[in-house]
């Protein structure tokens, strides 16, 4: 048994909280802690190679001599393709999983790259609008899997981790800022920067995405049913995946979480050139500033668990709107850089919670999660794709920096909207209030043994070790469709 964590005061004392989540993960089945591990490394992988693409943004477009309003063109055509990709990643993960859809993700995410390399090398705009096109759908496409993945090992560790995941992501696309900073500084080749990203990220996706991806249920726990109702039917998950586009509360934190998407995409997309052509500076410098945006928003998602167990979703939730809602205005009408600059800070630091906030928000039903964060996911999908561009359309006629100030009006209805993201109730509709049935697998992982209810295609794991052999616990089982058979 693990060694309980010594008293708060002690000598040699750890922190009591700090005390409390060493006890619970020393509980938890090594395969899910293994699981957490890599895919926080696929994070921190997603946010390295998108910031190298974005912090060279400046040369692609000196080396194509496009305009701002073409470059956003560019942008509007990507977003075309990837539209539809983003409306059915839920239905796709329902139907193949995880594990599937986000290798296939890697692999167009990877050619992508590198034909973002090869379109200024050749001087071609049609091959930049095919690599858009391209990175555009696969990072929509494995947004949705990776998230739902970060709210099953969320569960399955019984305590608040889905915030150290985007927190790895900003870490990554810390160090691919600072990495791409340092390639236009030294002067290589966006061919060779790209090229060397792409290889690199796709052999590390293939060796970590199948233990990155918890198990599916075996086969004798997913023929868990509702009491008295009959087998589910195929294609349950993809019906359980579409039923949250109804779902009313799900819809409102889909608009918060997307001004947040919106307030990052725009950055991401043009934070960078609106300093290059606002205050006149230079592409690395530029790309350090956006590395500022980046590390603020890193240090509020690390932060952001005591945060929020310390004062609430909805307080934090409204505090960060204002604190972004300020920093833009102050970034965009800013007489001077170092005025700008603290702009940059406040306007990440308010950024960064937003997005685990609501994603933790519609979690809360393990058997409508998955179809939730799908819905979720989506919206933050679509904000982050289709909205940048407009801002380039926009930055021709007032510039880069007071298109910016546009995505305000979005800001503004997410701090409105805050309230959404409270918990649920019980006996709410959709909270998880259906029949209790006890479930057990007899499956033997190091000294604990899981529990999984099939929720389409989604795992939910529950580590039951701390029960030391006792009987299953007992897991809410819902409307039937959404309990689904192995097949």
């Amino acid at each position: 048994r693990p060694e309980a964590p010594r008293r708060a005061g002690a000598r040699g004392a750890v922190p009591r909280r700090a005390g409390r989540d060493a006890h619970r993960d020393a509980l938890v089945p090594a395969r899910v802690l293994r699981a957490r591990t890599l895919l926080l490394g696929l994070y921190g992988l997603l946010g390295l190679t998108v910031s190298s693409w974005l912090a060279r943004l400046p040369t692609v477009r000196a080396s194509l001599d496009l305009t701002t309003g073409q470059l956003g063109t560019v942008l509007l055509v990507g977003a075309v393709g990837s539209l539809v990709t983003v409306l059915l990643a839920g239905s796709v993960v329902a139907r193949w999983g995880s594990r599937v859809t986000i290798l296939a993700a890697a692999v167009v995410f990877s050619t992508a790259s590198l034909l973002l390399g090869l379109a200024p090398t050749v001087g071609s705009v049609p091959v930049l609008v095919l690599g858009v096109v391209l990175m555009s759908a696969s990072f929509a496409l494995g947004n949705v899997p990776m998230n739902v993945e970060t709210v099953a090992i969320e569960r399955a560790m019984g305590r608040t981790v889905v915030p150290q995941f985007h927190a790895a992501f900003s870490l990554g696309s810390v160090a691919g800022s600072v990495l791409g900073a340092l390639a236009s500084w030294v002067g290589v080749p966006v061919l060779v920067h790209f090229g060397v990203v792409s290889i690199g990220a796709l052999v590390w996706r293939l060796l970590a995405v199948p233990g990155a991806v918890l198990p599916p249920p075996p086969a004798p726990v997913a023929a868990v049913q509702h009491h008295g109702a009959p087998p589910a039917r195929r294609g349950a998950g993809l019906r359980s995946a579409l039923s949250a586009w109804r779902d009313r509360r799900t819809l409102l934190i889909g608009v918060v979480v997307m001004s947040a998407a919106l307030s990052e995409g725009s950055a991401n997309n043009w934070l960078a050139i609106a300093v290059v052509d606002g205050f006149a500076q230079t592409e690395a410098l530029a790309a350090a500033v956006f590395g500022g945006f980046v590390a603020s928003m890193t240090a509020a998602r690390l932060a952001g668990t005591r945060l929020i167990d310390r004062f609430g979703r909805v307080a934090v939730l409204a505090t960060s709107g204002v604190a972004s809602l300020v920093g833009l205005v102050t970034f965009g009408l800013a007489p001077s850089l170092p005025t700008a600059l603290v702009g940059v800070v406040a306007w990440g630091l308010g950024a960064g919670l937003v997005v685990p906030i609501g994603m933790a928000a519609v979690s809360g039903d393990p058997l409508r999660a998955a179809g939730r964060v799908a819905v979720v996911s989506a919206f933050a999908s679509f904000a982050s794709i289709t909205a940048p561009p407009l801002i380039g359309l926009a930055a021709e006629a007032v510039g880069a920096r007071r298109a910016l100030l546009l995505i305000t009006v979005v800001m503004l209805a997410s701090i409105l909207l805050a309230r959404t993201v409270r918990e649920e109730p019980a006996g709410a509709p959709g909270a998880g209030t259906g029949t209790v049935v006890p479930v057990s697998t007899g499956e033997q992982v190091g000294d604990a043994r899981e529990a999984h209810v099939a929720v389409g295609d989604t795992r939910a794991p529950q580590d039951v070790g701390a029960l030391g052999g006792a009987a299953a616990p007992a897991v809410p089982v819902g409307q039937r469709d959404l309990v689904a058979a192995a097949r």
